[in-house]
């Protein structure tokens, strides 16, 4: 009897274990959280310092001119549920991050909104205007100084419970930077 009963204690110890670990299921109707989180050492990393201080001068002038929806609110926090990061393939690069939300704002409808209004002086990397599907709840909007540029701003846009959370990563190429010889990428913001 001592061993049967062990053993019912490990079944519902493990039991209880993978119910804490589970997620919705897929399709489910309703989109995956979007968390804001308190800046930590492990939720955030600190920005490493500047190698290349124009570089870091430029991203942050991108960053300073993001242009949003009228309603967007900038989060001084980091916000989590994005599923997706851009890399760069050309480097080093200077990066930056910020986050916004939108209440009563769709995917669709920010994207399209970003798309037709450019940052600073970028041109934008989308190929066509984002659907209206309300199944999609997420979109990427990129945006780049010149054309074949490797550099710029990918706005990443996420549907919440109340909105979307919006996502600007942004790199900036240093005066080493380089692309590796004979590739060809897609331009940021692409996939």
């Amino acid at each position: 009897m001592r061993c049967h009963s062990a053993s019912v204690v490990g079944a519902l110890l493990l039991a209880f274990a993978l119910t804490g670990c589970a997620t919705a299921a897929v399709g489910g109707g309703k989109p995956a959280p979007v968390v804001m989180s308190e800046p930590s050492e492990t939720s955030a990393p600190a920005a490493p310092e500047s190698t290349d201080a124009a570089a870091r001068a430029q991203a942050q002038t991108w960053l300073d001119a993001a242009a949003l929806p009228p309603g967007a609110v900038r989060s001084d926090v980091r916000i989590g549920g994005f599923n997706s990061y851009t890399g760069w393939p050309c480097g080093p690069v200077e990066e930056l991050e910020a986050f916004w939300t939108i209440p009563d704002a769709t995917v669709a409808d920010t994207a399209n909104w970003l798309m037709q209004h450019p940052t600073a002086d970028l041109i934008t990397t989308a190929v066509g205007p984002a659907s209206d599907d309300p199944a999609i709840d997420s979109a990427i909007v990129g945006f780049i100084p010149a054309p074949d540029a490797q550099e710029g701003i990918v706005y990443t846009i996420a549907k919440t419970a109340d909105g979307v959370a919006v996502r600007a990563e942004i790199a900036a190429q240093t005066e080493s930077a380089v692309c590796p010889d004979g590739e060809q990428y897609g331009a940021p913001g692409q996939g």
